[in-house]
């Protein structure tokens, strides 16, 4: 008997992503029908049989009501007979909040990955896919009997790397914490890594205090896995450019781009350029002359493939 294809569905805002999957690999499109009621409540019906299939299910967190429409319909297709179901997280949220520091805190990320948990079990299990998270921890969070695959986009990064800047480029990233990350990049390239040092002068500011590496006269590339409202990138690309880096570029897995960053970027005169994949709806139909965007559909439908 010749093996069903895998069935994909993706929730609405991730709709474009599952266009791409659809062409690049031998799968099979999922139906849902979705409908939102007056007072504001979700209708959504399976169309597509699942019974017995392996299906996939695209969405990412960018809000919690994609959230919840990825859980519903995640619980529905079990429900409805899937023999495995693979949850692929484009971007996954929460990462803000992904540990207490104060007293009463409510740690999101791990309050989002036992619900998720808590979905019933199909009989070849329930795999999760994540691209690049902001916090490597979050996956621990995940109990049961979750199979748990974190994806790095690095190829997708080297390659615009390459592009951007001239031989001998730095690689670089905003701080510290993303520093052992950055290292690996470079180091598969060949290159030299750079990060900044900071010091907290107040709850919302930071300043830069040093830089680890020489980068007067050459090109800088700062790797920043999630670029939000930009502060953090700016800071860190000034820094770079008044110890002498030629030209800065910069390239990012999740380009939010909240409060007009993208604005704030351009206007800022220290970057010439930003590189987002497309993981994120926020990625759509930005600024082409200075933003370029990378598709993980590729990454997306090796992973599928597998």
């Amino acid at each position: 008997m010749k093996e069903s294809k895998l069935i994909v569905f993706s929730i609405k805002d991730y709709q474009y992503l599952l266009k791409e999957v659809l062409a690049g690999a031998d799968v099979e499109e999922g139906k849902i029908d979705v409908k939102i009621f007056p007072d504001g409540e979700r209708y959504q019906r399976i169309l597509t049989s699942v019974n017995g299939r392996d299906v996939a299910l695209i969405g990412g967190t960018i809000s919690d009501t994609d959230t919840l429409e990825i859980y519903d319909l995640a619980y529905a297709l079990i429900k409805y007979g899937a023999r495995s179901i693979r949850l692929i997280f484009p971007y996954f949220g929460y990462s803000t909040m992904e540990r207490a520091v104060k007293p009463g805190e409510v740690v999101t990320a791990k309050s989002r990955a036992v619900m998720f948990s808590s979905l019933p079990r199909t009989s070849l299990g329930n795999h999760f896919y994540f691209f690049d998270l902001h916090s490597e921890g979050i996956p621990h969070y995940f109990e049961g009997q979750a199979l748990i695959s974190h994806i790095y986009c690095k190829s997708i990064i080297i390659e615009a790397a390459q592009t951007l800047a001239d031989e001998g480029f730095v690689m670089a990233c905003t701080d510290a914490g993303r520093a052992k990350w950055v290292e690996s990049l470079a180091n598969e390239m060949g290159i030299n890594a750079a990060f900044v040092f900071k010091r907290r002068v107040s709850g919302e500011t930071t300043e830069v205090t040093s830089i680890s590496a020489d980068v007067q006269g050459k090109d800088v590339v700062i790797y920043d896995d999630m670029v939000r409202t930009g502060g953090s990138l700016i800071n860190a690309a000034k820094a770079y450019k008044a110890a002498g880096a030629k030209n800065i570029y910069t390239i990012t897995t999740h380009g939010l781009f909240t409060n007009n960053a993208i604005e704030k970027i351009k206007s800022s005169g220290v970057i010439e350029k930003v590189v987002t994949t497309n993981s994120h709806p926020n990625s759509l139909h930005l600024d082409e002359s200075f933003v370029e965007v990378k598709s993980i559909a590729s990454i997306i439908v090796n992973q599928l493939s597998q």
